[in-house]
């Protein structure tokens, strides 16, 4: 495309700026345009390569031709340019006799033609002749756009790797098929050349290329606003590979929390090789300054619960201030229990997404359960009901989640067997084999022990977990709640054989109801073949599951809510609401100095403290204080408290603050692109460009950076 006038010796575009408009698209108005600008040249040219690649500014068009007025940036229908320098514009026929004339003496004047045509239009030379480098140029960027629109869009550029048919029919090609035949003179001379676009390896490049400039970007942002916390979330399979989903969290200069997806770790190996390896390449490769790091969060899977620790031991040796922390986004109750390594718990777990992913399929199936609700609860409508309410929600992910399995646990087994017996052949095979496998994994007393010991723990930590994932005086409400929530658990582990008795028989009347016979699980029966009848089966789950749950729990909460992290929370205290609440208590100077070293005078840190408690410790009549950390950094006076914003900045990025809604969509579009992107076409790149589809793109940039890094494709052609 030009970014000048068309029209001949026209300065616009170069030491003149107009507005430029296209070639319109019609045959007959495109035809007029030329006549107009007198560009001989272009009579040629079809209206599609006119509307692409030339222009005709403003000046050229009388005010009667714009929509508005001549200041308008929109031209009418029907408008034809007329006003130009010079002489006196030729009308139609005028034109026609014009290019007649100019074929006839076309070979008598050839070499003059030529000298006036490089005099006039120094433009259509370059056309003719464009650099091979230029040319190069062009063709990457077609490349990029259409990638970035897949990417954007959630389309795999490629089939499966399995396809026979290769590159040539995959989604890419396709699009780039599109814009050759909008002629796109990059790509066909290309395609005219080799017959192909560009091959396999050419594409990963190109993808390898996009992750780069997007991480590069996401990474820019981050630095540009100072402190950060680092997120993760379980490892995944990916472009053949573990790889583990990182997440920065950051506050920008609108004062709004952001979370941005940075991408995928390499997650293979073992020991400190691997956490060194996933260290250097955060700082090394992604350029991340682990020193501006505040806190870290992990959300542990029980496969890979030891290895994620032993990551974030190496981060906080290297980086002491990168606290642990919890991400409230998760249901407590719900990562306590998978980051328990018990066979018991797993199960219970790994049944837990097979029952939503079962009951997701289909409306006709979560009608089916709510009709077993209904005949386990005939005298009870209102529990009934509630329940049926409960079981249209994700209610696997909730605080209340072991409660709830328990409640429904009979109507779950009736369902999902008469789903398997399949009486009247509404269901597929797939179905009644996921119907089967549930049922046994519920008809396993190992499991119904393990949904007991849990919900009775859990409720202790249920309020606390809640508190947690609400606004900062909620928060605030937890962390001061925290020390008795210790209490209890700690009073039933020394009291556990009194508390797993009672536990045992619920289970086992539980068991007796739904006809599953009491015993231990039977991996552990084949591990004691010798010994079957030496193993007390109460005995066998107090020490295997229920000493070791409430330990679980105890360590746990003691090791993500340590004394820097609960400081750090305290630091809430800060929020007018809370401070309205307190009333003449002032917040604790000892939580607030944690962050002495990031506050921009430490000096006046207690003196500004005071004032900001003053200002905030009366309410006026019908006067309403902030109740969040969001809206307190929207006050317009909180610039004039300097070491209270920076407070304020640094609490917003601890992932055990609740997040606001913008800055949960990196999150939700990482989870779509994982559950709707089909395994086989799954690719680290693409998923870090359709996470960040927000990113702006600059074609140069990606080009420059290709060339750079493979120097040698520009040697194909």
């Amino acid at each position: 495309m030009q970014k000048q006038c068309a029209a001949p010796n026209c300065p616009s575009g170069k030491s003149d700026s107009h507005m430029l408009f296209r070639f319109p698209s019609n045959p007959e108005r495109s035809k007029k345009w030329v006549e107009k600008c007198q560009r001989n040249d272009l009579v040629d040219e079809p209206p599609e390569q006119l509307c692409r690649y030339y222009r005709l500014c403003g000046k050229h068009f009388e005010a009667s031709a714009f929509d508005g007025d001549a200041q308008s940036t929109v031209l009418k229908d029907d408008a034809i340019p007329t006003v130009f320098d010079g002489p006196t514009q030729p009308q139609n026929g005028q034109a026609k006799r014009s290019k007649e004339t100019t074929k006839e003496n076309e070979n008598d004047s050839k070499g003059k033609k030529k000298i006036k045509k490089s005099q006039a239009d120094p433009t259509e030379e370059d056309k003719q002749a464009v650099p091979e480098e230029e040319e190069q140029k062009n063709y990457l960027k077609s490349l990029f756009e259409v990638l970035i629109v897949l990417g954007g869009q959630s389309i795999a550029p490629t089939g499966p790797a399995d396809n026979k048919e290769g590159l040539e029919s995959s989604n890419f090609y396709a699009l780039l098929d599109y814009r050759m035949n909008c002629r796109d003179d990059a790509l066909k001379k290309r395609y005219d050349v080799s017959k192909q676009y560009c091959t396999s390896d050419e594409l990963n490049q190109l993808m390898e290329v996009c992750e780069k400039y997007v991480r590069s970007k996401v990474v820019e942002e981050v630095k540009q606003n100072g402190f950060f916390s680092l997120l993760t979330d379980d490892p995944v399979r990916i472009s053949g590979e573990w790889g583990l989903p990182v997440f920065v969290r950051y506050l920008d200069q609108s004062q709004c929390q952001r979370e941005r997806f940075v991408g995928f770790l390499s997650f293979e190996g073992d020991g400190d090789a691997m956490d060194e390896k996933m260290l250097s390449e955060m700082t090394d490769k992604w350029g991340l300054d682990m020193e501006q790091c505040r806190a870290q969060a992990h959300s542990d899977s029980g496969t890979h619960c030891s290895q994620m620790k032993a990551l974030a031991s190496k981060l906080i040796e290297k980086h002491p201030r990168a606290i642990l922390a919890f991400r409230s986004n998760h249901a407590l109750n719900v990562s306590l229990a998978k980051g328990m390594a018990l066979t018991g718990v797993q199960l219970v777990m790994s049944t837990f997404k097979r029952i939503e992913s079962f009951f997701s399929r289909s409306p006709l199936l979560q009608l089916e359960f709510e009709h077993a609700i209904s005949i386990f609860y005939p005298e009870k409508e209102d529990k009934a009901n509630e329940l049926k309410e409960i079981s249209r929600t994700n209610w696997t992910r909730r605080h209340d989640a072991f409660e709830v399995a328990l409640d429904i646990v009979e109507a779950l087994l009736l369902c999902v067997d008469s789903v398997h017996d399949n009486e009247d052949m509404r269901w597929n095979d797939q179905v009644t084999h996921n119907a089967l496998e549930i049922s046994k994994a519920v008809t396993e007393f190992e499991c119904i022990m393990t949904l007991t010991v849990l919900k009775h723990v859990m409720v202790l930590t249920q309020a606390f977990g809640k508190h947690l994932q609400e606004n900062a005086t909620g928060v605030h409400l937890a962390v001061n709640s925290l020390k008795a929530v210790l209490h209890s658990l700690t009073e039933v582990s020394q009291n556990i054989d009194v508390f797993h008795e009672f536990w045992f028989d619920e289970a086992v009347n539980l068991a007796a109801a739904m006809e599953i016979p009491v015993m231990v699980p039977r991996s552990f029966l084949r591990k004691h073949q010798g010994h079957p009848g030496t193993i007390n089966t109460q005995s066998y789950y107090k020490q295997h599951l229920s000493v070791p749950v409430v330990n679980h729990v105890i360590r746990e909460l003691t090791e993500i809510f340590s004394e820097d992290h609960l400081k750090a929370l305290r630091c809430l205290s800060l929020v007018p609401a809370i401070i309205e609440q307190q009333k003449s208590q002032q917040p604790e100077e000892e939580s607030i100095q944690v962050f002495n070293d990031d506050v921009p005078n430490a000096g006046t840190l207690s003196a500004e403290l005071h004032c900001w408690c003053v200002k905030w410790g009366k309410k006026g009549k019908d006067q309403t204080f902030p109740s969040t950390l969001h809206e307190t950094l929207q006050l317009a006076d909180v610039k004039f408290f300097p070491n209270m914003l920076a407070l304020l900045r640094l609490i917003s990025i601890l992932p055990t603050v609740g997040a606001e809604d913008s800055c949960t969509v990196a999150s939700k579009r990482y989870r779509m692109y994982m559950e709707n992107m089909p395994d086989k076409v799954k690719s680290k790149s693409l998923a870090l460009l359709n996470i960040n589809y927000d990113v702006e793109f600059n074609l140069d940039s990606l080009v420059e950076i290709y060339m750079k890094t493979y120097p040698d494709s520009q040697d194909q052609s």
